[in-house]
């Protein structure tokens, strides 16, 4: 048995990828070009409109509010790729030892998963950031190890689920190696549920990381992101409603995006996957809300 990656997807998640891969380019082309310093604050350039020379204006501090966007598809793109790597490693680790090692391992596991899934993940990501500092690596160290267990959690019950099918008891009968059958059938056989949660933990990183970056334990101020444009535009967002339009539209915009996309890879890979995960998410949505 083998899932693999469909080569059509729904409109859906034909645009959910477009984005994606929207945001990889951004992220890339900042690295060699900006229209502006993201950092260059002038008090000539306070709360200027759209022009030719600040295609989405400057916030209160002069700075070029699409140097800033741009800038801090960086930051967006770093907690996506290192909490989804994270993620999978841990969850996919967790789901290996609890659903397929000795039984006091197991059940070790499964009680150490529900204390920590019940661990509200943007506290954890706090705490860290109060004894280590906040920044980047720590909230990508948070933020992948509060999903891994997530993941590692369904992925679990998935495996086991998957172990007593019919044609892996055939695999064990006729003697293929542990190593095999886990390579050729088991891991296969868990693929979309691994990428329908997958899909789902990097959506919600998107928002976790603007809401520590908004209450100030995600990306320093030197660092441009997009939870701390929200954080500077909530003060002034009667006043300046475009300040905070453009980054909470990006940031709905990729977490959306990412949502659609592993729908999309649902729907393709296995339709009943849908029935297996439904209301199954890392953390609840109202931790990570900005």
């Amino acid at each position: 048995m083998s899932a693999r990656i469909p080569s059509r997807l729904a409109p859906g998640g034909i645009a959910a990828a477009a984005i994606l891969v929207a945001l990889v380019l951004v992220a890339l082309l900042s690295l060699a070009w900006l229209p502006a310093d993201p950092n260059a604050a002038s008090a000539q350039r306070l709360w200027l409109d759209p022009s030719p020379a600040h295609p989405l204006g400057t916030d209160g501090s002069g700075r070029d509010v699409a140097a800033r966007l741009m800038a801090g598809t960086r930051v967006t793109l770093a907690v996506l790729l290192g909490t989804g790597a994270l993620a999978a490693v841990i969850g996919l680790a967790l789901a290996l030892i609890g659903g397929l090692g000795p039984r006091r391992l197991r059940e070790t596991v499964a009680v150490a998963i529900d204390v920590l899934v019940a661990f509200p993940t943007v506290l954890l990501a706090m705490m860290l950031a109060a004894v280590f500092g906040s920044g980047i690596p720590i909230v990508i160290a948070a933020l992948g190890v509060a999903f891994g267990v997530g993941i590692g959690r369904v992925l679990r019950a998935e495996l086991r689920q998957v172990a007593e099918l019919d044609y892996i008891l055939a695999a064990r009968a006729v003697g293929l190696p542990r190593a095999t059958i886990l390579r050729r059938h088991l891991l296969p056989g868990v693929r979309p549920v691994l990428l329908v949660q997958l899909s789902l933990a990097i959506g919600l990183s998107v928002l976790a990381e603007a809401s520590l970056s908004y209450l100030g334990f995600g990306a320093p101020p030197e660092v441009p992101s997009w939870g701390l444009m929200l954080a500077e535009a909530q003060r002034v967002i009667q006043v300046h409603p475009l300040a905070a339009l453009w980054p909470g539209l990006a940031i709905t915009l990729v977490a959306l995006a990412c949502y659609l996309l592993g729908d999309a890879l649902r729907d393709a890979l296995d339709p009943g996957v849908g029935r297996r995960v439904t209301g199954a998410r890392p953390v609840h949505g109202s931790e990570v809300r900005p």
